[in-house]
C-alpha cells in the first residue's frame, strides 16, 4: 500500500488500527468506571447524610418526649417566626436539626409590605420545599411590570429562566406566614412557641442562648441554651444592636391602601407610577383586592400645603394615576383604612459573634420599592442551609464560627445586587428639581420601553433571576449613557454637554455609595476574601 509515496505493510497498518481502537476503548472504559465510582461515592455520601438525619429524628422516641427534648436542648434557637424565621426553621428541621422557634405573637400578622414575592424568591421557596405555602391563600401569579409616566406607559415581562416561563406570586402577608407556621408545626424536630425574647445570653463573648418571657404580663422568665442562636425578629429588632454595627435609616413612608374590585390596566402585573414626588405602586394581593403603596417622603404632606394625609392622597396623588385606577383609589381613601410604615434601609455590617447569627430584616434591609426583601431572605437561608449541612452538630464553636463568617461573604453578590438596585431605582424614580436627574429619570423609563435586552436585563436583576452585581452596574451606566446620547441630539451644545456631565456624575453619586456600603471587595471579588469558601469548611 502506498502512503505519501512510501510502501506500508498491510499487516502493520491493521495492527496500528487495532492498537488505536483498543486505546480508545480502554479510555472509554476507564472513564465509565471512574464515573460509576463517582456516582457510588455520591450515593454513599447521601446515604450517610440520610442516616445522620434519621439518627437525629424522633423515629424511636415518642413525639411528645422528643418535642420536650427539642424545647429544653435544641441545636438551634430561632427568634422570630415571620417569613425568614419560619422558612429557616423548616429548612433546618428537614436537615434533622432540633429547632426551637420563639415568636412574640402567633396570631396572623397584618402588614402592608412583604406581599410580593419575585420569581427569584419563588424559585428559592421551591428549593426550600415551601412552594405549597402560596396555595390555598388566593395568591395571584405575577408576570411582570407596567410603568406609567406623564401619560406614557410600557410593559415589561419577567424573562425566561432556562427556557421556561417563571412567575412571581403576591398575597396577604399574614396568610402566607400562617401557612409557613402551619408547615413547621408539623415538622418533627421543630417546636414553635409563643414567647418574647428579652436578651441574648453571652459568656466570654459567645452567645449561649436566650432569656425569654411567656404570658401576656411576662410573669414567667426562662432561659434556654443552644450552640447556635439565629435572630430573625424583623425590621424593629430589639436584639440587633449586639450583633450588628448598622442602624436603620428612613427618608420616606409607604402609605398603604386596599382597592377592592379594581381592574388593573394590565392584569397580573405590578404597576409603577412615576409620580411627583415619588413612585406609587399597585399589585393584586388576591382575586378581588389590589394593594396600593404610595411613597410619601418625610414632610411632603405639609410641603404641598395639605392639612392631612387623606387630603394629600386625594388632591395630590390621585390626579397623577392612570384613569382606570383613579375612582377605586379615591374610594379607598374615602373608606379611610389608611396605614403607614417607614421605608427603612440598612446595610449588612454584622459583628461576628460566635454562637449567633442575624437574618432577614433584622440583618439587612433595602427600600421595598422592588419587593426584594423576601428574595434576599430566602436566598440567605438556602446558602446557610447548604453551608451548615456538612456539620454533624453545632457543638464545635470554632468550626461553626468559620461557617458563619463564610456565610456573610458568600451571600454578598446576590443580596448586594438586589439591595443596590432597590436603592438606586428609588432615587432615580423620584422627581427632582435638578434638570440632569430629571433627564436620568426619563432615560430610565425610555430605556426600559425599548424592550429586548434593554428591559430583560434590568427586570432579570429586579426579579432575582440574574443577581449579578457587574450586570447591574453595566445596565445602570448604560441608562446614563443612553440619556446623555439623547441629550446630544440633534447636535450638542455647551448647555447639553454640561447637563450630560451632571447626569453622569449624578448616576455615579447614586450607585457608588450604595455599593461602597455593601463592600466593593465582597460584592465584586468575594473569592479574594479570606472568609470565602468555594466549599464550606469541614469540621475536623
Amino acid at each position: 500500500m502506498q502512503f505519501w509515496g512510501h510502501e506500508l505493510d498491510t499487516g502493520f497498518l491493521l495492527g496500528l488500527l487495532i492498537s488505536v481502537a483498543s486505546a480508545v476503548v480502554g479510555v472509554f472504559m476507564l472513564w465509565t468506571e471512574n464515573r460509576r465510582l463517582s456516582d457510588l461515592r455520591r450515593q454513599d455520601a447521601e446515604e450517610a447524610r440520610r442516616k445522620a438525619i434519621d439518627a437525629r429524628s424522633p423515629s424511636i422516641k415518642g413525639e411528645l418526649t422528643y418535642a420536650k427534648e427539642v424545647e429544653s436542648n435544641p441545636d438551634v434557637i430561632i427568634v422570630g417566626a415571620g417569613v425568614a424565621g419560619a422558612a429557616l426553621a423548616y429548612s433546618l428541621g428537614k436537615e434533622g436539626r432540633k429547632v426551637l422557634v420563639l415568636e412574640r405573637d402567633l396570631t396572623e400578622p397584618d402588614r402592608i409590605v412583604g406581599e410580593l414575592l419575585q420569581p427569584g424568591g419563588f424559585l428559592k421557596l421551591v428549593d426550600l420545599g415551601l412552594e405549597d405555602c402560596v396555595e390555598e391563600i388566593d395568591s395571584p401569579e405575577i408576570f411582570g411590570y407596567a410603568m406609567f409616566k406623564d401619560g406614557g406607559e410600557c410593559k415589561v415581562a419577567y424573562p425566561l429562566k432556562n427556557g421556561k416561563k417563571v412567575v412571581g406570586r403576591s398575597f396577604h402577608n399574614g396568610r402566607f406566614v400562617m401557612r409557613m407556621r402551619e408547615k413547621i408545626g408539623k415538622m418533627p424536630g421543630v417546636v414553635l412557641k409563643q414567647a418574647t425574647v428579652s436578651k441574648l445570653i453571652e459568656d466570654d463573648h459567645t452567645v449561649k442562648g436566650v432569656e425569654y418571657r411567656v404570658g401576656e404580663a411576662g410573669e414567667s422568665t426562662s432561659q434556654v441554651f443552644a450552640p447556635l442562636t439565629i435572630v430573625c425578629d424583623g425590621c424593629f429588632s430589639r436584639l440587633r444592636k449586639s450583633l450588628s454595627s448598622s442602624k436603620p435609616s428612613s427618608t420616606s413612608d409607604f402609605v398603604g391602601l386596599i382597592l377592592e374590585k379594581a381592574d388593573l390596566p394590565y392584569p397580573n402585573h405590578g404597576h409603577v407610577v412615576l409620580g411627583d414626588p415619588s413612585p406609587v405602586l399597585f399589585y393584586p394581593i388576591s382575586s378581588t383586592e389590589v394593594r396600593c403603596l404610595v411613597d410619601v417622603p418625610t414632610g411632603q404632606v405639609k410641603a404641598v400645603g395639605c392639612a392631612s394625609l387623606p387630603e394629600y392622597l386625594s388632591q395630590h396623588v390621585a390626579p397623577q394615576l392612570p384613569e382606570q385606577l383613579k375612582a377605586p383609589f379615591l374610594a379607598a381613601v374615602e373608606k379611610g383604612d389608611i396605614r403607614k410604615m417607614p421605608n427603612q434601609s440598612m446595610a449588612a455590617n454584622p459583628m461576628t459573634t460566635p454562637g449567633a447569627l442575624l437574618l432577614g430584616d433584622a440583618f439587612n434591609m433595602r427600600h421595598p420599592l422592588t419587593g426584594g426583601g423576601m428574595t434576599v431572605a430566602l436566598s440567605d437561608i438556602a446558602v446557610l442551609r447548604d453551608m451548615l449541612r456538612p456539620l454533624p452538630d453545632f457543638t464545635d464553636v470554632t468550626a461553626l464560627s468559620s461557617y458563619t463568617k463564610a456565610f456573610y461573604t458568600r451571600r454578598k453578590p446576590v443580596a448586594a445586587t438586589i439591595n443596590t438596585l432597590a436603592g438606586a431605582l428609588y432615587k432615580v424614580f423620584c422627581a427632582s428639581s435638578d434638570e440632569a436627574m430629571e433627564e436620568m429619570r426619563r432615560a430610565c423609563f425610555d430605556y426600559l420601553s425599548l424592550g429586548g435586552v434593554f428591559s430583560e436585563g434590568p427586570v432579570a436583576l429586579l426579579s432575582g433571576l440574574n443577581p449579578r452585581p457587574l450586570s447591574l452596574v453595566c445596565h445602570f451606566f448604560a441608562v446614563a449613557v443612553f440619556g446623555i446620547g439623547r441629550l446630544m441630539l440633534p447636535f450638542p451644545s455647551p448647555k447639553k454637554i454640561w447637563i450630560g456631565a451632571r447626569l453622569l456624575r449624578g448616576a455615579a453619586g447614586i450607585i457608588l455609595p450604595i455599593i461602597r456600603a455593601e463592600g466593593i471587595r465582597q460584592v465584586f471579588f468575594p473569592n479574594t476574601v479570606p472568609d470565602f469558601y468555594k466549599t464550606a469548611p469541614v469540621s475536623k
